[in-house]
């Protein structure tokens, strides 16, 4: 599998086409990589809610959800420059994003996640949907 992005063709009348690439959660993912990932805190809304299930494999998992404070959390318990997102496959269908990639830890596959987000008509993410785990590798 290429790190281009994906999409698949439309159906005659269905909905909205996807569009290749996820440029929020692309960046979104970039700032989260970086030694300021608080950045991410300006890209988010008023109303904003998020979910993240943290798989570490077997029985061992997480669900850190919430809204702003509770991203704030999320972010303060991080380890800097360990963990980095790598694109798989991502698109767009009207103000939602899909995106999925691999966990890498120290450059060492570590999981694949996938992410979707809506975002609101000023491009900021209103929901945040992720999950992760090991034991379900794309590579």
């Amino acid at each position: 599998m290429t790190t281009q992005a994906r999409a698949s063709q439309p159906a005659a009348s269905g909905p909205a086409a996807p569009q290749p690439g996820a440029s929020f959660l692309t960046t979104w993912f970039a700032i989260l990589d970086s030694e300021d990932a608080d950045r991410i805190l300006d890209l988010i809304s008023d109303d904003f809610s998020f979910a993240i299930l943290f798989s570490t494999g077997g029985d061992g998992a997480t669900d850190f959800h919430g809204g702003r404070a509770e991203m704030e959390g999320y972010l303060a318990q991080r380890e800097v420059g360990v963990r980095t997102h790598h694109l798989l496959s991502a698109s767009t269908v009207g103000q939602d994003e899909l995106f999925l990639g691999e966990v890498r830890r120290h450059g060492e596959l570590e999981a694949t996640f996938v992410a979707s987000a809506r975002l609101t008509e000023t491009g900021r993410v209103r929901r945040l949907l992720i999950g992760r785990s090991p034991s379900v590798l794309f590579s």
